[in-house]
């Protein structure tokens, strides 16, 4: 029993990067518990200084995690010691299509590589895209041409948004009011990314929502729809999400006439990847595309409202097992993330045990530790708790999670 227990943990899952807390966290453990022997390779030097922070983790290696020859060393090393490669996937951000690379060397890849690195850059999904009614207008700016011959389209009103290709979490996506202002963004983007072509698109006003879907065999299956709440300070910052039991009525043909255009033009057969639209007065407006689930609390989101994990069945279908969506519980689920209004140095926080007392309330995370530099967020990275509660209706469990959110309070000193 106990040789045969061996064997099987030698069928090897391996990970190209992995955050602390978040879905690829959850995908890493979800490994693990289905009895695969673990592989991770991080750039952080913090997690290997924390080694033991990552019991689930039964290899973590120190890496470049964008080197893929190095990568695939590595791998090959893993081989010869007996192991099985039965994935090589990623859950992180710029790191999916690094992971399918390897993938299609070292074992059975299920995934497209063409799809996943189109979805991965916001440039060639535009592109790809470009006649499609839910894409925005937008135009390239080559790293090539001075910002004073720059010519907008006559189509384009202000505002726009300038965005770099690659950028994730909000980090590099800029509010353009005027044509002053757009030159001044493309010039700091350019200070920041030499040689890169930048993007300018239309603002899109409307709902935003965002869906989670699996691709196996050809079938589509939506596994959540959410809504998002925006906070716009200096970066559009979602802080807001609420996962709804259904999609409504008044919007679920058109998102699934979105959704199959989208995986019948990448000729998706098998995948998990999640969308962000808006729902405008001209009907879908795709904000961008990424090949897996959206990170944070996302997969804890999805298990509170319907009682299965997405990254369990995505690891199903990625080791050439059936995904299976069938819900367990149907709840309404809404998460408030909280944020600081000015920067300075964390001194404590007050109030997590007040919020967990909360009614509603099933998770509550703060993640900065005391003498943490905190600041106004400029990314998703900078959202630094959030209270997660479930409800009868997406108005209780709104109410739930914000209420208790007001508990969190962070106290700075100045830097």
């Amino acid at each position: 029993m106990l040789e045969n227990r061996e064997v099987q943990r030698m069928k090897t899952i391996v990970f190209i990067g992995v955050n602390k807390s978040s879905s690829s966290r959850e995908a890493v453990k979800a490994a693990e518990k289905a009895g695969y022997f673990t592989v991770v390779f991080t750039n952080r030097e913090i997690q290997m200084q924390q080694r033991e922070k990552y019991p689930d983790v039964h290899q973590l290696i120190f890496a470049d995690i964008t080197n893929v020859d190095m990568l695939a060393e590595h791998i090959e090393a893993l081989q010869e010691k007996g192991h099985v490669i039965a994935a090589v996937v990623s859950f992180v951000d710029r790191c999916v299509h690094t992971a399918s690379l390897l993938a299609d060397r070292f074992c059975d890849n299920v995934l497209s590589t063409e799809a996943i690195f189109i979805m991965e850059n916001k440039e060639e999904t535009r592109k790809h895209f470009a006649h499609q009614p839910y894409t925005p207008a937008f135009f390239l700016v080559e790293s090539g041409i001075p910002v004073q011959d720059m010519v907008v389209p006559v189509r384009f009103t202000y505002p726009v948004m300038v965005k770099y290709p690659k950028s994730t979490g909000s980090k590099d996506v800029l509010l353009s009011k005027n044509k002053w202002m757009l030159r001044r963004n493309i010039i700091k983007l350019r200070e920041k990314y030499p040689g890169e072509d930048l993007i300018v698109e239309e603002y899109i006003k409307g709902e935003q929502y965002l869906f989670e879907v699996i691709v196996y065999k050809g079938e589509i299956m939506i596994a959540a729809v959410i809504e998002q709440e925006i906070t716009k300070g200096r970066r559009f910052i979602i802080t807001g999400y609420g996962v709804m039991t259904d999609i409504p009525d008044e919007i679920e043909e058109s998102v699934w006439v979105m959704i199959e255009s989208i995986v019948a033009s990448l000729d998706i057969q098998n995948g998990a990847f999640h969308i962000e639209a808006r729902w405008t007065v001209k009907g879908w407006k795709l904000v961008e595309i990424n090949p897996r689930i959206s990170g944070g609390a996302m997969n804890k989101m999805i298990e509170a409202a319907f009682g299965y994990s997405l990254v369990e069945e995505t690891l199903k279908m990625l080791t050439g097992g059936a995904p299976s969506l069938k819900r367990r519980t149907n709840r309404f689920v809404f998460t408030q993330y909280v944020i600081v209004g000015r920067e300075g140095i964390l001194e404590k926080v007050t109030g997590k045990r007040r919020a967990e007392s909360c009614p509603g309330v099933i998770e509550v995370y703060v993640k900065p530790k005391r003498g943490t530099i905190l600041v106004p967020p400029l990314s998703m990275g900078h959202r630094y708790a959030y209270v997660m509660a479930v409800g009868e209706t997406m108005q209780e469990a709104k109410a739930s999670a914000k209420n208790a959110a007001r508990e969190i309070q962070f106290y700075l000193r100045e830097r």
